[in-house]
């Protein structure tokens, strides 16, 4: 037999407890009523008149609204800013004022609602695609760039401009398309890539102060600078033969280097040679010079002294240079040689045999050849 038969069981379920009609609200919040009041010390008598159980129910929901406005004030109004962060406070959706780091209050939302903006914090723009700009030569070059930013006012980059980001991208290309535009592709591809940076930089932070965006630009970037797709061989064998004329240059300054002082070493070890060669020279006309004068002051004081001694040191000078031959002529008819100036044949010299004279078998001593017919006349002058 079913247990909900009409007639049975009187409507309960078997299962359950109670009737299974829900329960009366009024019922419902006079039990949450009570169970307030007797948890903050409020109540009555538990048949008290209806007066003076409505009264004590409306003190007693003040006093609820009242905590739960502490509690949710005790909450809502301490924050801890950090170091690197600001506190924009808005008054009923209104800018107005911003906090500086440390614990501050403010009134509870949605009196007053405070915004944390990091001010410390390095943050980045990248291009994901190469933009194409044209040069002052009227040449295409792909260029990828980065940027890197700060949030300098707080107050301008939450109210003056819906995305900053976005402006900050789009002022990016505006200003780099500026400075491209004003260059020639071998400089930006090359040696001015630095340059381009720079100037890019500091237009671009003028167009972000004319926004008024709250940003500053710390650096400006060039990820990557090529030419299109469709010259890049092109492009790559120019690169390649000014790296050759590079290295061509290179090579011939260093060869330079190297030649040039060695030169410059002899010129100036030629220079020193003459010099020293020059003051020699000088040194020996000066003391000939000298000796003539003392010559002369002897010879004005014993002339005949002088010439005779002048004389006798010229012999000397002109003999000691030749071989001397001492002649003897007997009464018998032998000739005598007797070299003077030594037995052993100088350089240059030879020995000729002994002669013999006609009229006997005796020795003639004849002086060694010299080398040279000069000696021979000097010896023939010294016999005669």
């Amino acid at each position: 037999m079913p247990w909900n038969e009409p007639g049975k069981n009187n409507g309960k379920d078997p299962w359950g407890k109670g009737s299974s009609q829900p329960p009366d609200l009024d019922e419902v919040f006079s039990g949450v009523q009570k169970k307030l009041k007797s948890l903050f010390g409020g109540g009555g008598s538990k048949h008290g008149d209806s007066a003076g159980g409505g009264a004590s129910g409306g003190f007693s929901m003040v006093f609820i609204l009242l905590a739960a406005v502490l509690i949710w004030t005790i909450y809502d109004s301490p924050h801890r800013i950090d170091e690197a962060e600001r506190g924009v406070v808005m008054t009923f959706g209104e800018y107005n004022r911003i906090v500086e780091p440390g614990l501050r209050f403010t009134w509870p939302r949605p009196i007053e609602t405070l915004i944390k903006v990091n001010v410390g914090e390095i943050q980045a723009v990248v291009t994901e695609t190469d933009d194409r700009m044209l040069t002052s030569d009227e040449n295409l070059i792909d260029i990828q760039f980065a940027v890197q930013y700060r949030i300098s006012d707080p107050e301008s980059y939450l109210f003056k401009v819906r995305d900053p980001r976005e402006v900050l991208q789009l002022a990016s290309e505006s200003a780099l398309r500026e400075v491209v535009g004003g260059n020639a592709m071998d400089f930006i591809l090359e040696e001015g890539r630095g340059q381009v940076a720079s100037d890019t930089r500091s237009l671009l932070q003028e167009i972000i102060s004319r926004y008024n965006v709250g940003i500053e630009v710390l650096s400006f970037n060039l990820q990557e600078v090529k030419p299109p797709a469709q010259v890049t061989d092109a492009f790559d064998d120019v690169v390649k033969a000014r790296e050759d004329q590079e290295r061509f240059k290179n090579e011939a300054q260093a060869y330079a280097n190297k030649v040039v002082p060695e030169a410059r070493g002899r010129a100036a070890r030629i220079t020193q040679e003459a010099e020293a060669y020059k003051a020699s020279q000088v040194a020996l006309s000066q003391g000939e010079a000298d000796r003539f004068n003392l010559q002369l002051d002897a010879y004005q004081l014993a002339p005949e002294v002088t010439r005779d001694r002048l004389y006798i040191q010229s012999l000397e000078e002109v003999m000691s240079k030749n071989n001397k031959l001492l002649m003897d002529v007997s009464s018998d008819g032998n000739i005598f040689y007797l070299p003077l100036g030594g037995s052993a044949a100088s350089p240059g010299q030879r020995a000729l045999p002994p002669l013999r004279s006609a009229g006997n078998n005796s020795l003639i001593t004849t002086p060694q050849q010299p080398a040279s017919g000069n000696n021979n006349r000097s010896r023939g002058r010294e016999g005669r």
